[in-house]
């Protein structure tokens, strides 16, 4: 699911800054404040709560959109497996993503509503 957004290379076209991780360097934390989303270009992100792994997203996954979306402190930590590439976007590029593409709402909904999915499996393990 995660390369869905890599087929639609416009979401690259409007970001002019990549940002650079090495491996092992944090991304975001739980708790901070979140301004922006980030799309995976390159590399592996794992997805911590509380030093538990969440999961890994890979190349062409998102992270950091909850916090985008509700305006809410960081819901988890997100840490480099790999280096990585990620194309930041802040709430008026997500903004004018969604206007301008709509699917682009529907897939990060995918996204989410997975998550969801896969927490609730694993409350109910």
């Amino acid at each position: 699911m995660q390369d869905r957004f890599m087929q639609d290379r416009t979401l690259f076209n409007a970001i002019e800054k990549y940002q650079s991780f090495a491996p092992g360097q944090t991304i975001f934390q739980e708790g901070e404040s979140g301004d922006r989303m980030y799309l995976i270009a390159e590399g592996r992100v794992d997805i911590l709560l509380g030093g538990q792994l969440l999961e890994t997203v890979e190349s062409g996954g998102i992270l950091g959109e909850l916090a985008l979306i509700d305006n809410k402190p960081r819901s988890a930590t997100a840490i480099a497996r790999t280096t990585c590439r990620l194309a930041p976007i802040d709430q008026p590029h997500f903004l004018s993503l969604i206007q301008h593409t709509p699917l682009f709402a529907i897939q990060v909904m995918r996204v989410m509503a997975d998550r969801l999915r896969r927490a609730n499996r694993q409350i109910q393990s």
